[in-house]
């Protein structure tokens, strides 16, 4: 992620960015998996905090809203996501402003390098 990386000097492959590389990247995967209509894409904002990192994914199904976090058993391949969302961030939560979107967002705190 170039843009974490330059907003707050940690380098590729350090812990904070990979941190912020998954978590992106699940909640990107389940905008096109569950939150997608045909001809509509979704959108990703990533926003640098006083206290950290805040990514939004926005879509175009405020009706499925994401499922309660649950462990999954064992032989289930897929429905750890969120969970793996709720391990890396300090909050994370839904918000469906209007009729069309909703908005899937998480928040990671961490220190500047101080470059």
């Amino acid at each position: 992620m170039q843009q974490f990386t330059e907003w707050t000097g940690y380098p590729h492959g350090s812990g904070p960015a990979r941190s912020i590389e998954l978590v992106t990247a699940e909640l990107a995967s389940n905008a096109v998996r569950h939150g997608s209509l045909a001809g509509r894409d979704f959108r990703l904002t990533l926003l640098l905090l006083p206290h950290g990192f805040r990514i939004e994914v926005t879509d175009t199904r405020p009706e499925r809203l994401p499922p309660p976090v649950t462990a999954q058993p064992p032989e289930e391949t897929s429905g750890r996501g969120l969970f793996l969302v709720e391990a890396y961030a300090d909050g994370w939560g839904c918000t469906a402003r209007d009729a069309y979107t909703k908005t899937v967002w998480a928040e990671m705190r961490f220190r500047t390098t101080g470059s």
